[in-house]
C-alpha cells in the first residue's frame, strides 16, 4: 500500500464522511486492522461504562403467552431482558434507544431501520412495530391492513441467505425460525467447544457460504436491491459488530462459542446443537462496544463493503428462475435509469446511497396498500432519516423500473 492511501485512511478514520477508497480491492482489509490497532491505542476499556446489566429489572425472562419474538436474536434478547417491552410490540424511538444502550448501535443507523421498520412492517401513524409477527385481532384506526412484524416481512426487510434463519421457500414460508444447520455451519469455523473468535473474517467465511448453498438448493432463491446488497449483509456484520465481548485485554472485542450460543438462544455442542425459540439472552459478565465507538451508517457502509469485495455474490440483485442453480442477475443501470450501476456500487457512498435511495423510490408505492396516509407515513422516513444521509448527497432515481423483478418467483411483493 503506497504512503498517499494510508494518509487518507488516517485521514477519514475519525469521520463519517465519504470513503473513497472503498473501490479499491483490499483497502477495506487494511483499514479494518489499523482501526481495530488503533481502537486498542484510544478507546481503551471502561468496564463499569461497558457492563450490561442481566440482573433484577434486566434478569433473563423467557417470553410468556402472547410475547413476539422473530428473527432477530439481537432484538430478542433485548427483549427477554427487559431493555424492550417483553411483549415484543416496540416503538422507533425504543429499538434506537435499546439498540444504542446496550448494543453500541449508531444513532443514525439505529433510526434508519427502526423508521424503516415502522412503515414498512409496523404502524407509521403511532410510530410501532413488531420485532415478530403481528397481534391476533389487531385493528387498527387508518390501517388498510394489519401491520405484518418482522417476522412476516420477508423480502421487505429480512431476505434469503440468512447467517442463521431458513430461506422462505424452505421453510414452507417461515423465515423467522432459527435453522440449526445453519447455525452449526457458522459454529463448525471454529474449532472445538472454547477459545474461538467469531470476526468479520470467519462472517464473510459464513455469508459465502450460505448464499452458495442458498443459490443450489432454493428454486425460488431472491436477492432485492435493499434485501440484498443491504440487510442481508447486515446481518452477518451485526453478528461481530453487536455480540462481541470487550475486555480490558481484548478492547476491540472477541465473540466466543459460549456469547455466540447464548446470542442464539441454542445450547449444546458442535453436531449436537439444540434451540428453543425465543430464547436468546445476553450473557453474564457482558460488555459492549467502547463508548465512542459506536457502530454507525459510515462504520457498517465499510464493513459491508469489505464483505461484498470478498463474496461478490452477496451484492448481486436478482435471483433463481424456479429452478435451483439459476440465479440471473439484474442490471442496476437498468433499474435505476443509469443512476447506479455494478461496476461502481462498491465504490464512495454508492452503496448505502443505492439502498437508501430505493426506499425513497418503492416504498410510496407499497405504502398505498398499507396506510390511508402515505404523505403522513412517509413523512417518518424523511423527517427521521434523510438528515442522517445529507453528507452523503446521495445521486436521486427518478426512475425505478419494478418490472425486472417479474421473472423470479421468489420476489413475490419484496422491495
Amino acid at each position: 500500500m503506497k504512503f498517499s492511501t494510508v494518509a487518507i485512511l488516517l485521514s477519514l478514520a475519525s469521520t463519517s464522511v465519504a470513503y473513497p477508497f472503498m473501490g479499491t480491492p483490499g483497502a477495506p482489509r487494511h483499514y479494518q486492522e489499523w482501526s481495530k490497532e488503533n481502537e486498542k491505542r484510544q478507546l481503551g476499556f471502561n468496564a463499569d461504562a461497558q457492563r450490561i446489566d442481566v440482573s433484577g429489572d434486566h434478569a433473563f425472562k423467557p417470553p410468556g403467552a402472547g410475547d413476539l419474538r422473530g428473527p432477530c436474536p439481537g432484538l430478542n434478547a433485548l427483549a427477554n431482558h427487559g431493555y424492550l417491552p417483553s411483549s415484543g410490540e416496540i416503538s422507533l424511538d425504543q429499538a434506537v434507544s435499546a439498540c444504542n444502550k446496550v448494543f453500541g448501535m449508531g444513532i443514525d443507523l439505529g433510526t434508519f431501520l427502526s423508521a424503516y421498520a415502522t412503515v414498512i412492517l409496523g404502524n407509521p401513524l403511532s410510530l410501532s412495530w413488531s420485532i415478530g409477527g403481528q397481534k391476533a385481532g389487531l385493528n387498527l384506526l387508518g390501517l388498510l391492513s394489519p401491520p405484518q412484524g418482522l417476522s412476516g416481512s420477508h423480502n421487505k426487510y429480512e431476505s434469503d441467505a440468512s447467517p442463521g434463519r431458513f430461506d422462505a421457500f424452505l421453510n414452507g414460508g417461515n423465515p423467522a425460525e432459527l435453522s440449526v444447520q445453519n447455525f452449526e455451519n457458522l459454529y463448525a469455523l471454529q474449532p472445538g467447544e472454547t477459545g474461538g473468535n467469531y470476526d468479520l473474517g470467519v462472517l464473510i467465511d459464513h455469508s459465502r457460504r450460505t448464499i452458495q448453498e442458498s443459490r443450489a438448493n432454493n428454486p425460488q432463491r431472491f436477492s432485492g436491491p435493499f434485501t440484498g446488497p443491504i440487510v442481508s449483509s447486515a446481518a452477518h456484520t451485526f453478528i461481530p459488530a453487536f455480540m462481541s465481548n470487550h475486555s480490558a485485554e481484548r478492547p476491540e472485542g472477541f465473540l466466543d462459542q459460549d456469547v455466540l450460543k447464548s446470542f442464539f438462544g441454542v445450547t449444546g455442542t458442535q453436531g449436537n446443537i439444540q434451540s428453543q425459540r425465543g430464547h436468546e439472552r445476553i450473557p453474564e459478565n457482558w460488555y459492549r462496544r467502547p463508548i465512542g465507538d459506536e457502530y454507525t451508517i459510515p462504520a457498517f457502509t465499510l464493513e459491508a463493503v469489505e464483505l461484498q469485495l470478498a463474496v461478490p455474490e452477496r451484492v448481486a440483485v436478482g435471483g433463481n428462475l424456479g429452478t435451483v442453480n439459476s440465479f440471473t442477475g439484474v442490471n442496476l443501470a437498468d433499474l435505476t435509469g443509469g443512476v447506479y450501476n455494478s461496476q461502481t456500487l462498491l465504490q464512495g457512498n454508492n452503496l448505502i446511497c443505492f439502498g437508501y435511495q430505493t426506499l425513497l423510490t418503492v416504498v410510496p408505492d407499497v405504502l398505498k396498500g398499507l396506510v390511508g396516509d402515505v404523505s403522513s407515513a412517509l413523512n417518518v422516513l424523511t423527517s427521521r432519516v434523510a438528515p442522517s444521509f445529507a453528507q452523503f448527497n446521495c445521486p436521486q432515481i427518478e426512475y425505478y423500473n419494478k418490472d425486472l423483478f417479474n421473472k423470479f418467483p421468489g420476489a413475490g411483493a419484496g422491495l
